[in-house]
């Protein structure tokens, strides 16, 4: 075969390797307006290639821009990994001894408190010593709050309040409610544990943060101080001079290592303490959630009730009030030739069965939920019962956002329920309903000035809205003597969607 020969090919190849690494030679000394890093000779100068023609490259001799990119990465060694884990330790431990100046602190109120309720249960054959009572215990419950919301963050979970549902509307019955409360007397135990266990870690804790520093500025402390005032006395020797007080930074060493192992360890012990003594207790949780599984099943069963009646409504109202419109517009259609008066008067009636017709079909749908509920929340909805109720009811609302739509609705129909009892069986003169949200809490009070005698045992409506609020692991009181009040309060634990601020409101 022709071709050239084998040795005028290998010259060949290697004088294209020497121009590309001549090129490459270039390429490394140019900036990126083209010109050599020396600064020597002109801007280099395009050279198009034989391969370059057709595809829009430059065949003067313009300047081709060079553009060198540097990548720059940054590693990270051993030791500064090290040094980055010393000082996110070292943050965490000083918020820790924050968190112990912190429960220091809050003993001093804790003590206030557990003199006052001791002196005031001490007391309370004497009216004064109830008194005391009826304004200590929600502030203590309160102090427990601020403790749960502490500790709780700390620990990184929530601590629930095991408190149980009040609706005592006396102060005698508040007191009794209260009594019977284990959550309450906890509070009163914890108090206890507060101002002995738990202040003794805390100050601990406290003090394995001051050590080191107390250590660290000793040399500057007995300086500045009368002699024999800083001397200390270690029976082998005597630390009396100013060089040899330096040899208690010996101890700085010491107690920061104590302090950077077991600051935390300390802080977790006293809030794992409130979180024993201020959660609900293992029976009250097992009781929860045995309730609401037996509320789950119950609104699985409702729920269907609820679709056989609105198929029952629908079947028995609606839907035969429109067969019934069909056969009397074909009655007319037939009698329109032949007796146009009687066809009139059957079209009229169809008329009037289309305006029931749509009427059922509104309380079918009303029923499921109300237009005005969708329109102006559960604020706007609980004024517009108030307004159309017979007996005059005061609605007291102070919502700051909507609560869920099912909330919303549920709420809505037990006081509806409430208000159509008062007209019905209470024999009232007046009403009123205060619905507001507090704490994660959304509350519903109905009250008024009936005849009494209203309770869930009886089989009432009243079982029926209580098992209603089971359903959203709501709750449900109600306290109606003979010869009344009553008063029915209604509670879910619910977050609001919006942030607005509603202004409260009344109707009356």
């Amino acid at each position: 075969m022709g071709g050239a020969p084998p040795c005028d090919a290998n010259r060949r190849v290697g004088a294209f390797h020497e121009s590309f690494l001549s090129d490459q030679r270039e390429d490394s000394s140019l900036v990126s307006d083209g010109r050599r890093i020396d600064g020597r000779g002109p801007p280099l100068r395009g050279r198009p290639s034989p391969t370059d023609s057709g595809r829009g490259f430059p065949q003067d001799e313009t300047l081709i821009p060079r553009r060198s990119i540097t990548m720059s990465t940054t590693t990270i060694g051993k030791g500064d990994e090290r040094l980055l884990s010393f000082g996110g330790g070292l943050a965490h431990r000083l918020r820790m001894s924050a968190m112990a100046f912190v429960y220091v602190l809050l003993a001093v109120p804790a003590l206030v408190l557990l003199v006052l309720v001791t002196v005031s249960l001490g007391v309370a054959a004497v009216g004064v010593g109830l008194a005391l009572l009826l304004v200590l215990v929600p502030l203590t419950a309160k102090f427990a709050d601020a403790h749960r919301a502490i500790s709780g963050r700390l620990l990184r979970v929530k601590i629930e309040r095991p408190y149980s549902m009040n609706g005592a509307t006396s102060s005698m019955g508040l007191l009794r409610v209260w009594a019977g409360d284990a959550a309450r007397w906890r509070d009163y135990a914890w108090l206890w544990m507060r101002v002995t266990v738990g202040w003794t870690i805390s100050w601990l804790a406290f003090g394995l943060t001051l050590a080191p520093i107390f250590y660290a500025i000793y040399p500057f402390l007995f300086w500045v101080t009368p002699d024999g005032v800083f001397d200390v006395n270690y029976g082998i020797f005597r630390v009396d001079t100013q060089i040899e007080s330096f040899f208690e930074w010996t101890w700085m060493f010491v107690s920061f290592a104590l302090w950077w192992r077991f600051e935390p360890v300390l802080v977790r012990w006293v809030a794992r303490l409130d979180r024993a003594m201020l959660a609900p207790s293992r029976d009250q949780l097992e009781r929860r959630v045995a309730h609401v599984a037996q509320t789950r099943a119950e609104a699985i069963d409702h729920s269907a009730a609820e679709l056989r009646r609105i198929e029952r409504d629908l079947h028995d109202g609606a839907q035969a009030r429109l067969v019934s419109l069909g056969m009397t517009l074909g009655l007319a259609e037939q009698m329109l030739t032949t007796d146009p008066e009687g066809a009139a008067r059957l079209l009229a009636e169809a008329r009037d069965s289309s305006t029931t017709a749509l009427g059922d079909l509104r309380s079918v749908v009303r029923g499921i939920h109300p237009p005005v509920l969708a329109d102006r929340g559960l604020a706007g909805a609980v004024q517009a019962l108030a307004l159309d109720m017979a007996v005059p009811v005061t609605a007291v609302v102070s919502l700051p956002g909507r609560p869920p739509a099912p909330v919303e609705s549920a709420v809505y129909f037990a006081v509806a329920e409430c208000l159509a009892n008062v007209a019905k069986h209470a024999e009232a003169t007046r009403a009123s309903v205060e619905l507001t949200w507090d704490d994660g809490t959304l509350r519903a009070v109905v009250t008024d000035d009936g005849v009494g005698g209203a309770s869930l045992d009886k089989g009432s409506g009243l079982a029926g809205l209580a098992r209603r609020l089971d359903a959203l692991d709501g709750r449900m009181s109600v306290v109606s003597p003979d010869g009344g009040p009553t008063v029915v309060t209604l509670e879910v634990e619910c977050a609001l969607s919006s942030a607005r601020t509603t202004p409260s409101s009344a109707t009356d």
